[in-house]
Formats: structure tokens, sequence, C-alpha cells
């Protein structure tokens, strides 16, 4: 009875629910913010098929990890599961797409980059099929090396178009590790709503994890007031007001999380990434 219960319920889902059901707002995210990059960095050359290939890259992805997590439920109805020939029939579409893309139009310094964003993305499945599965325990090692990957995968497709530097100068720049942290804690964020639900702690771990979001989002949002400070060029200054802006909401939405359900979690969460980036990639640049 309640598997069928399930099934209905799966089929009557809002259409403002479907950008994350298929999968399509990570692509979104790492397209807006991939401009931001681009714009902070003064990319000169930088085609619109680098768009594409991220895009087509990061929902080849995220197909995979929806099919993924679907397989390791035990909801034979959800999402996943009811479209998984069609998602994967789109996962190998995407895919294929994104590769002659990249084969085709990225320098050929884009090799190493993907070597080791391969690494970053075999790490988060490892992660996320061996990680505990205790029901109060939040998997922050998986949402780290996932926040990584995402960051470095949307960041080495403008890096790329700069000759004069290297892979070392990526992973070590600003931009790259405050994003990366944003998505981390967006990412860790949701499962510890899944987990927790309302605001209210329940006893010294939920007081912990409350802790462990709260105090790096506003360590987060610190680092990038201070970095946009220090830039006398005010070239950076738009992306780590869009950090400083999408760790803000994050918080108000952690501290209100208890009006909402699960399902509407998910696409405030994808909004608290996406609005910053919208807002602040037409900001004026200085110098």
């Amino acid at each position: 009875m309640r598997g069928k219960d399930s099934g209905v319920e799966k089929e009557r889902k809002p259409w403002w629910l479907y950008l994350n059901l298929l999968g399509l707002d990570a692509p979104l995210i790492a397209v807006i913010w991939l401009f931001l990059f681009a714009q902070t960095w003064r990319v000169d050359y930088h085609p619109w098929q680098a768009y594409a290939a991220l895009g087509f890259a990061v929902w080849t992805f995220r197909i995979a990890m929806k099919l993924l997590q679907g397989s390791m439920s035990s909801d034979d109805f959800s999402f996943p599961m009811v479209h998984r020939k069609s998602l994967k029939v789109a996962a190998v579409i995407t895919g294929f797409s994104a590769i002659i893309l990249t084969v085709m139009n990225f320098p050929l310094s884009v090799y190493p980059y993907l070597l080791v964003g391969a690494v970053f993305v075999a790490g988060h499945f490892a992660l996320t099929l061996f990680s505990s599965r205790e029901e109060n325990e939040i998997g922050y090692a998986k949402h780290a090396m996932g926040g990584v990957a995402f960051a470095f995968g949307t960041a080495l497709t403008a890096h790329v178009y700069l000759p004069s530097l290297g892979l070392r100068e990526l992973i070590l720049s600003r931009e790259f590790i405050c994003f990366a942290v944003l998505c981390l804690l967006a990412s860790s964020a949701m499962e510890l709503w899944e987990r927790t639900g309302k605001p209210a702690s329940d006893g010294e771990a939920g007081s912990m994890d409350e802790i462990a979001l709260s105090l790096p989002l506003t360590l987060l949002g610190a680092a990038a007031l201070i970095f946009a400070v220090q830039d006398d060029l005010m070239t950076a200054r738009p992306f780590y007001y869009g950090i400083l802006t999408g760790a803000a909401l994050l918080q108000v939405l952690n501290r209100t999380r208890g009006r909402f359900g699960l399902e509407t979690l998910r696409v405030l969460t994808v909004l608290c990434l996406l609005a910053p980036g919208i807002i602040f990639k037409s900001y004026p640049l200085g110098g």
C-alpha cells in the first residue's frame, strides 16, 4: 500500500521541482559561476563551447549520481528509478557531447586538468558508495570531495584559457577554494536537513552538526568580505560578493528551514548558489 502511495506521489510533483529532479540545477550553477570565474580572471578568449562542454559534463555526472543514489535506495518509485532508462540515455548523449566539444575546442593543456578532475570525481563516487550509512552521521568527506570536484571542474574550464598559469595556481587560488567550500557546505547542509529536520537540536550530535554548518558559513562569508576589500583593482569583487551572498543565504535558510518541506529545501538550496552568480555576473569591474 505504501509503495502505491509513493508511486502516485511521485507523479504529482509540482513543475518547479523538475529542475532538481532532472538534474538541471547543477549545470546551471556551473555555467553561471564559470562566467564569474572567467570574468574575475580576465579570460580574453572564452568560446561558447566551453560553457556547453561544462554544462553537458556536469549534467552527465549529476544524472550518474542520481542513478547511483537511486540504486542504493530501497524506494523503487523514486524519480531516478522510475525514469532510469531515459536518464541513462540522456547521460550517454550528454557525455559524448561533452567529450566531442572538449576534444575539438579546448587547448591541449586541458588534459592534465582533466586527469586531476577525474581523480576528484572518482573519489566522490567511491566515498558515496562506501561511506558510512549510519543514520545520524553526516558524510562530510563525501561532500568535501564532491564540492572540490564540482568547483575544480567549473574553474578549470576558465583557467585552462590562461596559458601563463597552471594547475598549481588554480588549486591555490582563493576563488577556487572559496567556491569549493561554498559547494561542500551547501551539499552537507542538505544532508543535515534531511536527517535532523527542524532546527531544534536533538542532543549533542545535533548541536555539533549545527555548529559544523553555521560556523564554516560564517567564516566563509567573513573571508569573502575580506578578500573583496583587499581587491584594489575590483576585478574579483563580484566573485567574492557572490560567495558572501551564497553563504548568507544558506545561513538564513538553515535558520528558517523548519518552514519548508525537504523537496522545497532542495530547490531553495540551489537558488542559494544560483542567485548570487546571476546577481553579480554583470557587476561593473574596476581597472
